[in-house]
């Protein structure tokens, strides 16, 4: 059997054992989880999510680039003609330790430069191989941007591929305060 064959298997027995028709299109928990496409680190079984609790956005480093911000204005809409109900909306990024971004860094600079949307030079400056450092960077980038919803909540987490463990570099907190 191929893998093709064998995932169409597994959706078989997850329509029979773990699919929810009632699911709501939005997020039961408000949360947005942005997270690194290594298939070591997928935010939903890291973070031990079950289905429907949160969107789960993915790139390369789970960093914030203008394709995250598109995409996180394309969501907003959605929620918007959804319906979304009111309460808190949360906005996780998790990034990870042993990051294949690294190499891309060391060895492409041009390319990480372009999709990160940054001049070379400006690399050395975004912390590609400090995750804890990146979180904050991160964070700081996003409180700049004015389009995303003052009641949002940030956090930051960093997973280590050694441990298993999630540590909280940013606790969840405002996107702008009062004193912003």
């Amino acid at each position: 059997m191929n893998f093709h064959d064998d995932m169409l298997e597994r959706n078989a027995s997850f329509s029979t054992t773990g699919f929810k028709p009632d699911l709501k299109m939005m997020p039961s928990t408000g949360t947005i989880v942005v997270g690194c496409v290594d298939p070591r680190v997928d935010p939903a079984n890291v973070l031990g999510l079950k289905l429907g609790e949160a969107a789960v956005i993915r790139n390369v480093g789970g960093r914030v680039n203008n394709a995250l911000l598109e995409t996180l204005a394309v969501l907003s809409v959605v929620g918007a003609a959804a319906g979304r109900p009111g309460g808190p909306r949360n906005l996780v990024l998790l990034q990870h330790t042993d990051c294949g971004i690294i190499g891309c860094y060391r060895h492409a600079p041009a390319v990480l430069a372009k999709y990160l949307d940054v001049e070379s030079a400006a690399l050395d400056d975004m912390a590609i191989t400090e995750p804890h450092k990146a979180i904050l960077l991160d964070i700081a980038t996003l409180k700049t941007r004015l389009e995303l919803p003052d009641g949002l909540m940030l956090s930051g987490l960093v997973y280590d591929v050694k441990t298993g463990l999630v540590e909280t570099v940013a606790a969840p907190a405002p996107l702008r305060t009062l004193a912003d």
